[in-house]
């Protein structure tokens, strides 16, 4: 996992300590069991809790003929908000502090996630979130903070690079299905979270991007279910693609030889190619960063192109479908805590792999997009290593040969 700009854990000595050499489970049960979190039955109390809850949907969203669906309200399942819920229901409880509804009723840890959820999938100010479900719009702010916290202690497990060669093997597989492109790792790219900020304050120049917007920078590694398993967050729009990536950890271990280390792959007599990722044309050339040909000529360059372009697309549907499905950050955040939104970033990110991992039918609604940055031109690097121009060469020489899949 890249940095996150102004992350701080807290220390407490509840915290649930996770091992970060443990692979993510893909289903409800061993994701439980591995990290201490059950996963309620749809019969359970929770059933009863949504029962109640769903009375306090006032105005508006209470006219919606959708407004008693637990799905249209969350945008997620019922067993992955259960999960969600034991997850982070012992951090909230621990920090439980009379958090009250605008009727002096107490908000349990169930109602805390339905609240932070609900604000993070609609995007919806803090005013209307608050007045749709009866709560202080400060309640809400102090609500969707304090899950962000918990989430940030209780789900990272969620969010890693793979742990053993075997779990590389089925990554490098999956994305050998997609177009033939061998012993590749992953697909960078990049998106823009737009923000508004007083123009009047010259400090806040660092965040207008080549766009002339304000926007904070999330980059992300993406694996072939579209699970982010490197995320680099809380950068100014105004820094390019390549300058965040050579600013990250993540480029350091690849550097030092620490990541993209395992099998090499014979192409042909003499040739082996290492682990790599695929990224746009705003990245640097690397031995393990292969980028599309500039200027291809009609052959194998341009079929290499498309099988190359074809692969970058489980990123871009990825980054678009996290904007989809987190509204928060889908459109222009009003003057937000730009030492808080890295870690909001982040948690949508948690989010969006949960769901990935509970296998969660809500997904199936989301349209498959690859427009997560509308109105952004391509950006270009002119970094090129002579060592990846010459994988890439070799590379291309080698699918030539391969018919298409």
């Amino acid at each position: 996992m890249g940095p996150i700009r102004g992350f701080k854990r807290r220390k407490k000595s509840s915290d649930h300590k996770v091992d970060q050499n443990a692979s993510p489970s893909t289903s409800a049960s061993a994701a439980a069991k591995d990290h201490g979190a059950s996963v309620p039955s749809p019969t359970d109390k929770a059933v009863d809790w949504w029962d109640e809850f769903s009375k306090r949907i006032t105005g508006p969203l209470s006219e919606s003929k959708n407004a008693k669906s637990f799905e249209s309200l969350f945008r997620i399942s019922r067993k992955t908000f259960n999960y969600i819920c034991s997850l982070v229901k012992d951090d909230l409880e621990a920090r439980q502090s009379n958090i009250l509804d605008l009727n002096g009723k107490t908000l349990t840890p169930h109602d805390q996630v339905a609240v932070a959820l609900r604000r993070l999938s609609s995007g919806e100010s803090l005013a209307s979130t608050g007045n749709a479900l009866g709560i202080n719009q400060s309640t809400v702010s102090q609500i969707t903070w304090r899950f962000v916290e918990a989430m940030e202690a209780k789900a990272v497990h969620h969010l890693q690079w793979p742990a053993s060669e075997a779990e590389m093997e089925q990554i490098k597989n999956k994305f050998m299905k997609i177009r033939s492109l061998p012993n590749c790792c992953g697909v960078i790219d990049a998106t823009h979270v737009l923000m508004t900020v007083p123009t009047v304050n010259h400090s806040h120049e660092v965040w207008l991007d080549r766009e002339k917007k304000f926007s904070m920078v999330l980059q992300a590694v993406v694996d072939p279910d579209m699970r982010f398993r490197d995320v680099i967050v809380g950068y100014p729009g105004s820094l390019s693609d390549a300058v965040i990536l050579q600013s990250s950890g993540f480029f350091k271990l690849c550097e030092e030889g620490k990541r993209l280390n395992g099998k090499k792959k014979e192409l042909m007599e003499g040739t082996e190619l290492g682990e790599y990722i695929v990224g746009d044309a705003g990245f640097p050339l690397l031995p393990w960063l292969i980028t599309p040909i500039q200027h291809a000529v009609p052959g194998h360059q341009v079929d290499f192109n498309k099988r190359h372009s074809a692969t970058r697309s489980v990123a871009k549907i990825a980054l678009a479908r996290l904007k989809e499905m987190w509204r928060i950050i889908h459109g222009v955040m009003w003057l937000p805590d730009k030492n808080k939104l890295p870690r909001i970033i982040f948690v949508c990110c948690l989010l969006h792999n949960i769901l990935i991992d509970m296998e969660d039918k809500e997904l199936n609604g989301v349209p498959s997009s690859r427009d997560h940055d509308p109105d952004y031109r391509q950006q270009f690097c002119e970094s090129v290593s002579e060592p990846g121009s010459e994988i890439r060469e070799k590379l291309s020489l080698y699918l030539s040969r391969k018919p298409p899949p």
